[in-house]
């Protein structure tokens, strides 16, 4: 039997706001899947369209995530490690290896490898990319109907001219990194 081996990517270190999302990915050698790429790369269409495809077609996925809390207390690094490692666990089949993008690797109960620009040259990694950005987005955009006046359907929580000003005009909410430069500099000048 083929040793099952799971891509491992995350979405969200750079925003200021939202969670980080971690995906693992099993593909199924039997069912392949054109186009999986990077998904920074590919279009938002293109990646709704490979988000589904991928959900029919791979063998197992599932999604980790940390929140903004764990993100403030643990650091950005540690808490996409985290998330990845909950990823990974929550699969429903159990890998044998993980491959995961970067150049560090998150605590695992099987054997891993880092590789770094994985996400744009291993198709599982590429997969797990995808499923943890759309997943990331889609979430972005309903935290936008809670959050008016912020843009982060637009930006995604990245710190883009836009939602700096924003922060500055309406102020920091819960769902803001307070351990981020352009967030603590906002509520120190508040203090």
């Amino acid at each position: 039997m083929l040793e099952l081996v799971c891509g491992v990517d995350e979405a969200g270190r750079g925003p200021l706001a939202g969670p980080v999302v971690a995906a693992a990915v099993i593909l199924d050698p039997q069912r392949p899947i054109a186009g999986l790429d990077d998904s920074k790369k590919l279009t938002e269409k293109r990646r709704e369209a490979l988000f589904e495809e991928i959900r029919d077609k791979a063998l197992a996925w599932a999604l980790g995530r940390a929140e903004v809390e764990e993100i403030d207390r643990i650091n950005i690094l540690q808490a996409s490690l985290l998330a990845m490692q909950r990823a990974v666990q929550n699969l429903a089949v159990a890998p044998g290896h993980a491959q995961v993008d970067g150049n560090k690797l998150p605590r695992l109960p099987c054997s891993a490898e880092a590789i770094v620009g994985g996400d744009g040259s291993v198709a599982c990694i590429s997969a797990a990319s995808i499923m943890a950005k759309v997943s990331r987005d889609r979430e972005m955009r309903e935290l936008d109907r809670h959050f008016p006046g912020y843009g982060l359907a637009r930006h995604k929580g990245y710190p883009t001219r836009a939602h700096l000003e924003a922060l500055r005009n309406l102020g920091v909410t819960e769902i803001h990194r307070r351990s981020f430069a352009p967030v603590r500099r906002l509520l120190e000048g508040q203090s």
